[in-house]
């Protein structure tokens, strides 16, 4: 290898005229595995894998030489046999690491000067020709490049920095800069100056906006805005989005967190969209949308007694299809319910009292319906044991059994539209009223098997206004008369009294079952209880009136109905009810052996089984009323197929047979008559409406575990084949491992970017007979809901039934990626109405490197549409990036 010659170091020489003495400020220590050779002129030299430390400093190369009299260190990198670079020189000083062909250090001023370096800088890596470093360890380059690729020798793509002022940890400034694709320089995207920060803590400064055009909007600048670091707890971002078509819209976002105490998020947003052509008539329209969201949550540990929560997320019906982030989200765009909820609540030490204040706001973006809670007051007292002793000698008396507790809530909301909901009138248009509720019950043992409880339950609720009903002989209906607004206090209540108790039946299976099955076990629950509740029709209460008119057939009618219907926690119901109601509560287990017959008998040989989770069934019968006294009949059926997967169906049974009138216009209009099913030969009763649902995640693991059970259990005894791991499964034991690979020394230091790069990380795992391993990791999972029930608007006459009706939905969605570097995945909807897919997207997107390429498609339904996109995949250059779309057409190359 030719020397190159050395020039003078202009950093190192003193002024003329004048000597500087050397003098260091702490001792260098040195060590070389091979040798050290101390020549004349003061030079020492050092072969082999060599280090000098000095202070903070530390270089490390296979060749090195000192030169005592300028305190100078030179160190460049070595030859292999085939006359290949190898062991490049490092450089580490407190967070400066770095990789060299070539470097000079002066111990004294600090000073360096360095060729072919190579570092990393934030997420990107800094190579260049020639640089110089000053003692504030800042550099100054020429011929630099600058990457997020990590092939350092031949990246995809860098940017050319004719000089640059490097800041380690916090900013490259850079000259006229160009880009280079593939080693092809890209003159025209280029611009006069960069500025790239790496600051790891949180900085003020301007957020850069990305450019394009919209169809219906123009062209357009997002996203231009700023970042401010309020302090160590709270920040501020504000954006704004442009069109040339008069569209613009404002953004305001910001977090907090204090540990151990809370933390929230709060934005919001205002969007004015205008679309068309103001010539045209009927062309051209305009929006104005806002959006606010929060979201707080407190640290139990702050306070116990006191919890304050928020989640708001309140919007405009329209803003989900009008808003810039949200345009061209499929589920935010098909977002058609929202919710907001703002909490408090506060609980006492002293007494079981607690408080909770809340604002509710639930909103349907379909029809713009608008339902709000403000106020919501809650007061709750838990149970306690009035008449209970403090000190109780000898046995409990049966008046110490009683409990009682409290709960009453005052609530003020109103429905209506969100365009009205500022025009509305607190008094007129607002319901309120508050609701005490006092439950009394106590607790008996009837000879010791028998649960024996007797209850009262007292409700009263206080509203602000009554209403009168009138016949309207257009509408042909009752409507609302008046509204009188006072003060007014009404009560209802029942008492009720239940016996409860449990009974088991054990069977055991037939020999020919082996002694698998040890026993089966039946567990059911009966329950009846007797209910009574007065008639608050009755004129005694003064709930009731009653409207007298005649219909258009000319038939002479009285009506009923109650003052207080309109209220917000309804109103006594008609009819005194004296119920008697049954309930039956069944649970089917099995116990099986799982080990062989001449093993132990501990309970871990056994495993219980369940055949039937849960079976109830309910029905009452009203003794008190003058027809249809029998109920209908309620069941439920659960199966438990797994620790995570279980069936669960419940549904009514009406126990009554029906009839019919016609209307006017000849339709059918049905109606229940008094005769029981039983007694008329069609059965205890007929399902009305049941429906189920259930959802279920496929994967290489759960298909594996499928695959396994299936070997296990069909698999013939005596083979001696062993079993395949399933498709995609890399966690199957190999025979040896994959030869290690060898190469050249590296010198790296920890944290030092390297030049050097393993097989592994070019081409990938390998197995052992050394081909790349295939792994094929997908997922696929799907959610259905089912629901089968009465057509009320399909009655059969000629049967006098209603008939059915199916309805069904079905969601899908699933991913894959058949290689390491490509991906694919869809989310579909399927309509059983229509027949066919409503909804679907699918996307795919490519790993290239330090590239990605991505691609996402609506194939069908309103917002048809495609969009491909291809950037870098860092994020401090994701603005780097090329899309085309049939919606939004942008080339976006942006610079920080």
């Amino acid at each position: 290898m030719s020397e190159k010659k050395e020039e003078p170091d202009s950093l190192s020489t003193p002024p003329e005229g004048q000597e500087k003495p050397v003098v260091l400020e702490s001792v260098i220590e040195f060590a070389a595995e091979d040798s050290i050779v101390m020549l004349g002129q003061n030079r020492v030299y050092f072969f082999g894998r060599g280090k000098v430390d000095y202070q903070s400093m530390n270089i490390q190369s296979n060749f090195m030489h000192i030169n005592t009299d300028s305190s100078e260190v030179h160190a460049q990198y070595v030859l292999d046999s085939v006359g290949h670079p190898i062991a490049y020189p490092t450089f580490t000083d407190g967070k400066q690491k770095f990789e060299s062909e070539t470097m000079r250090y002066n111990f004294r001023t600090e000073k360096g000067y360095i060729t072919g370096i190579l570092t990393q800088q934030g997420e990107g890596f800094l190579m260049s020709d020639e640089a110089k470093r000053m003692p504030d360890n800042t550099m100054y380059i020429q011929g630099g490049r600058y990457t997020t690729c990590d092939n350092h020798l031949n990246p995809h793509f860098y940017l050319q920095l004719t000089r640059a002022k490097v800041v380690p940890d916090k900013n490259i400034v850079a000259g006229p800069a160009y880009m280079v694709m593939g080693g092809v320089p890209l003159y025209l995207i280029g611009l006069p100056f960069g500025f790239f920060p790496f600051n790891e803590q949180r900085t003020s400064g301007l957020i850069m906006p990305s450019y394009g055009e919209e169809a219906d909007r123009g062209f357009y600048l997002r996203g231009l805005g700023l970042y401010y670091a309020i302090n160590d707890y709270v920040d501020l971002t504000a954006r704004a989005d442009l069109y040339t078509k008069g569209s613009w819209g404002l953004s305001l976002e910001s977090n907090y967190r204090r540990r151990y105490m809370y933390s929230g998020h709060f934005s919001a947003g205002y969007v004015s969209t205008s679309r068309g052509d103001k010539q045209i008539p009927g062309d051209y329209s305009k929006s104005k949308d806002f959006t606010v969201n929060w979201s707080h949550t407190q640290d139990p540990k702050v306070d116990p007694l006191r919890t304050f929560s928020a989640s708001v997320n309140f919007s405009t019906s329209s803003y989900n299809h009008n808003s810039i982030d949200r345009m061209y989200d499929p589920d935010r765009r098909a977002e058609n319910t929202k919710g907001s909820s703002v909490s408090y609540s506060r609980r006492f030490t002293s007494i079981p009292l607690s408080l909770t204040a809340a604002l509710n706001i639930d909103q349907r973006s379909r029809d713009s319906t608008l339902s709000v809670s403000l106020p919501n007051l809650s007061v709750s007292l838990s149970t306690i044991y009035p008449f209970k002793r403090k000190k109780r000698v000898g046995k409990e008396r049966w008046y110490e059994k009683i409990s009682m507790s409290y709960s009453g809530s005052f609530r003020n909301s109103i429905t209506t539209k969100e365009n009205l909901i500022l025009q509305s009138s607190l008094v007129r248009d607002w319901r309120n009223g508050m609701q005490h509720s006092i439950p009394i019950s106590a607790s008996f043992d009837l000879f010791d098997y028998i649960r024996i409880t007797p209850s009262v339950n007292y409700n009263a609720k206080w509203y602000t206004s009554r209403s009168t009903m009138r016949y309207d002989d257009e509408k042909k209906r009752l409507v609302d008369a008046d509204t009188t607004f006072g003060f007014y206090h009404i009560n209802d209540f029942s008492v009720s009294l239940s016996a409860s108790t449990t009974l088991y039946g054990f069977y055991k299976p037939w020999k020919i079952f082996g002694d698998k099955v040890q026993m089966i076990r039946h567990r059911i629950t009966p329950s009846v209880s007797l209910g009574y509740t007065p008639d608050f029709s009755d004129p005694f209460w003064g709930y009731y009136r009653t409207v007298q008119y005649t219909t258009p057939e000319g038939e002479w009618r009285e009506e009923p109905y109650n003052l207080y219907r309109n209220g917000i926690f309804g109103a006594p119901g008609r009819g005194k009810s004296g119920a008697l109601s049954f309930s039956f509560s069944n649970n089917l287990e099995m116990k099986i052996r799982t080990l062989k017959s001449d093993s132990t008998d501990s309970e871990e040989a056994f495993k219980k089984i369940s055949l039937i989770d849960q079976l109830d069934w309910r029905a009452s019968y009203n003794m008190m009323a003058d027809s249809l006294r029998w109920s209908n009949i309620s069941a439920s059926i659960s199966f438990r197929f797994s620790s995570r997967f279980s069936l669960r169906l419940s549904g009514e049974f009406d126990t009554y047979l029906y009839d019919y009138r016609l209307d006017s216009n000849g339709k059918p209009i049905p109606f229940r008559v008094d005769k029981l099913r039983l007694l008329n030969g069609k059965g205890f009763g007929r399902l009305i409406g049941t429906g189920t649902g259930f959802s279920y995640q496929f994967n290489n693991q759960s298909w594996g575990k499928l695959v396994a059970f299936y070997h296990k259990v069909f698999k013939k005894k005596g083979s001696d084949a062993p079993e395949e791991p399933p498709l995609g499964d890399t966690s199957a034991p190999r025979n040896d491992a994959s030869p290690s690979q060898t190469g050249p020394i590296n010198l790296a230091g920890e944290g030092v970017v390297s030049r050097q790069r393993t097989s592994e990380e070019i081409l990938g795992e390998h197995d052992a007979d050394g081909y790349v391993l295939w792994n094929f990791p997908w997922n696929f999972s799907f959610n259905y809901s089912m629901n089968l029930g009465y057509d009320r608007a399909n009655f059969d006459m000629e049967r006098k039934e209603f008939r059915y009706k199916l309805t069904h939905n079905l969601s899908f969605r699933g991913d894959f990626k058949p290689t390491k570097n490509w991906s694919f995945m869809f989310d579909a909807n399927y309509n059983f109405d229509l027949k066919r897919i409503t909804n679907m997207t699918l996307s795919i997107s490519r790993d290239l490197h330090c590239w990605q390429l991505s691609a996402s498609v609506i194939p069908i339904g309103p917002y048809k549409s495609y969009t491909i996109t291809i950037g870098v995949k860092s994020q401090l250059l994701k603005d780097l990036k090329y899309q085309q779309s049939n919606l939004t057409t942008s080339n976006n190359v942006s610079w920080y």
